[in-house]
């Protein structure tokens, strides 16, 4: 499927100039002769079928004109255009309240969209809907504000042409210097490619300039959320529902920050609020599953993703809902059901590899082992082919601490950083026993259990300069730079960031996995600090790894060879840790867990200098949120059945075990080869 408009200076894109030139000069016949032509070749793409369906209502062909915008609309729903040229037919046709629901539509997709504002200006007034006239109105008079370049790429942004409404904004920024509307544009360009740093500087520019513009408030606060600082966003959202109390997007803002701080019925009533006015929203129904789902109400949760399901078939994130309790098992008919979904030729690539994953994971349950393989692999292709990860910086990064981390650099800045002791980090790779080891501890009486918190990733991205992935960083070689009091007060704040997190025990666990690339790190800041690395047999850890679908992050897990290079760089330099600090790290197995909980237990509480509380033995009971994938299985006593999942597998995992080398055969291997 071609969603994006064909590429600037490609033959298509050439052809497409020469269509609209036809149109611009009202030759409707040739046009539509070429873009018919087009399309024999392009049958699916975007603005090919658009061409048509204008063509064919410019030439009175109204109907046939509306039979290709749903088709066009089975492909590419979320295309403003498409929706404004349905209500220029809808007009067409005298069907004036169909046109005003496609305008409507139209301007909630594209808010660029200068036609469809004039068009819901005079509808409304035709209407007596004064004040939504004035509203309409409102928009278009701001639209007309704008400089025609800043206008155009407004809407180049919201039908996802992100490189050409990047390169229209940065060129008009050059030649007019700065102008609070361009820049808000460039930052959510800026947000929706993940270069969240350069977003946050151009919206607080923005916030400056014109305190007044609630989008740049709003589009703050996003930003804010995504980089995991949830207490400023949720400012920011309460601000904002001051002035506009029902505002659909406001609250739901607001509702994202309450579960990033943990407050889970606060959002879980807010999104049943805003269920009850939008009763067949499939994104609400599934966000309340997933604050279920953290809470513990299983079955409720399962009820949720299922109506997420009935509101929109085809969405394939309620289905790897179900599928990512890990206890849920589908019915024969929803087997069937998603299966037919899956095979839709027009599925959107997400939902299709949604559907993937879930398909392998119900098929697993059914011991269907191939064909479950072939949908894990299906699934993982289209989503490393929509990130196309690059594993070689991190075995970089990984052979620069090694070097830099030496002995002699840790001797020299002995009794640095903050002395406190509170945090308990667990690191490692995800599915390698971290939410069962966060659960056990979270049981006892002086540990909170808090999540997976980003203020260390934070710290590191903050010493490497920059999030662009093409720029090359300062971390880790920036840990020499740092002085004394720097590592001090880096430690400082950390704990002040992460007591949002807590509620009075002395201790407090930061689960976040990918923290193993950070041990020097922790040691400059948090020199007393616990750090325990959860670690699984390198197969099963990895193979879990590759079944799974992570809702952000871990881009290494969608390839066996990504996989397996990304386990030998971490098993490499907690090799190097346990050398230049040794006892430092308490290295817990998996396997020894499963096979003797309470002499593990009792190890790692002796590590951590506390006492035995029997109730880290009954985990299962206790009551608290969890928000990883493994939510399910630490809510029941511990079982087995997993420590060998992966070997029903085995004879399609040689890429696998090839590419482990040594640690295939001999999980406590330091050397990893190659």
């Amino acid at each position: 499927m071609t969603d994006a408009p064909a590429p600037a200076g490609s033959e298509t894109e050439a052809e497409l100039r020469r269509i609209r030139q036809l149109m611009a000069q009202r030759q409707f016949g040739a046009a539509l002769d070429s873009a018919e032509s087009l399309r024999q070749q392009f049958p699916e793409n975007r603005d090919v079928l658009y061409l048509c369906a204008v063509s064919r209502r410019y030439l009175g062909r109204t109907r046939e004109a509306l039979e290709t915008l749903a088709q066009l609309e089975a492909l590419h729903p979320q295309f403003g255009r498409l929706h404004q040229e349905r209500g220029h037919c809808h007009l067409a046709l005298g069907a004036p309240h169909q046109a005003l629901q496609a305008f409507q539509s139209a301007v909630t997709h594209n808010p660029a969209l200068v036609a469809s504002w004039k068009a819901l200006t005079v509808l409304h007034r035709a209407g007596h809907q004064q004040n939504e006239a004035a509203a309409a109105a409102e928009q278009l008079a701001e639209l007309e504000r704008l400089p025609p370049p800043v206008r155009t790429a407004w809407g180049m942004l919201a039908e996802g042409d992100l490189p050409g409404a990047e390169r229209l904004l940065r060129e008009f920024l050059l030649r007019e210097g700065d102008h609070p509307e361009a820049m808000r544009l460039l930052a959510q360009i800026g947000i929706q490619l993940g270069v969240l740093d350069d977003a946050e500087a151009l919206l607080e520019h923005v916030r400056a300039a014109r305190p007044g513009l609630r989008l740049a408030h709003y589009d703050y606060a996003v930003v804010l959320s995504r980089r995991q600082r949830h207490a400023q966003a949720l400012e920011e959202a309460r601000r904002l529902l001051e002035a506009e109390p029902d505002h659909l997007a406001y609250r739901t803002l607001y509702a994202t920050c309450c579960v990033g701080l943990g407050r889970h019925e606060e959002a879980l009533r807010i999104y049943r609020e805003l269920l009850a006015a939008n009763p067949e929203n499939a994104e609400l129904h599934l966000s309340v599953g997933h604050a279920l789902k953290t809470l513990g109400e299983q079955q409720q949760a399962i009820e949720a993703y299922r109506r997420a399901a009935q509101a929109r078939p085809s969405f394939g994130d309620a289905y790897w809902s179900l599928a990512n309790l890990k206890t849920y098992r589908f019915s024969n008919a929803e087997i069937a059901q998603m299966r037919a979904q899956e095979s839709a030729p027009r599925l959107a690539t997400v939902d299709r590899y949604h559907l993937c994953f879930a398909l392998g994971k119900a098929l697993e349950e059914n011991a269907e082992y191939g064909e479950s393989f072939q949908y894990y692999a299906a699934g993982n292709a289209l989503k490393r082919a929509e990130l196309r990860y690059d594993i070689e910086p991190l075995e970089r990064g990984v052979e620069t601490q090694i070097e830099l981390g030496s002995e002699a650099f840790f001797a020299a800045r002995a009794g640095w950083g903050c002395p406190q002791s509170d945090p308990i980090f667990i690191v490692g790779l995800p599915r390698a026993g971290s939410t069962l080891l966060e659960q056990i501890l979270a049981s006892h009486s002086l540990i909170e259990g808090t999540m997976e918190l980003a203020e260390i990733p934070r710290i590191v991205q903050r010493l490497n300069g920059r999030e662009l992935r093409s720029a090359a960083g300062r971390y880790p070689q920036a840990l020499a730079e740092l002085t004394r009091k720097q590592c001090h007060s880096l430690g400082e704040e950390y704990l002040a960031e992460t007591q949002v997190y807590r509620s009075g025990r002395p201790l407090f666990i930061d689960k976040m996995p990918n923290n193993w690339r950070h041990v020097g790190l922790l040691q400059l800041i948090l020199p007393k600090a616990k750090i325990i690395d959860a670690r699984r047999h390198p197969m099963a850890c990895c193979f879990s790894n590759f079944k799974q679908l992570f809702a952000s992050g871990q881009e290494f897990t969608y390839g066996l060879e990504d996989i397996a290079r990304y386990y030998r760089a971490y098993v490499r330099l907690m090799a190097h840790w346990d050398h230049v600090l040794p006892g430092n790290v308490l290295r817990v197995q998996y396997e020894e867990l499963v096979g003797d909980l309470e002499g593990q237990v009792r190890r790692i509480l002796a590590f951590l200098g506390l006492s035995f509380e029997p109730a880290c033995l009954q985990f299962h009971a206790t009551a608290r949120s969890v928000r990883t994938a493994s939510s399910e299985q630490v809510r029941r006593p511990l079982y087995r059945e997993s420590v060998d999942q992966w070997q029903h597998y085995e004879r399609w995992l040689t890429p696998l075990r090839e590419a482990l080398g040594p640690l295939a055969t001999d999980p406590q291997a330091t050397d990893a080869g190659g």
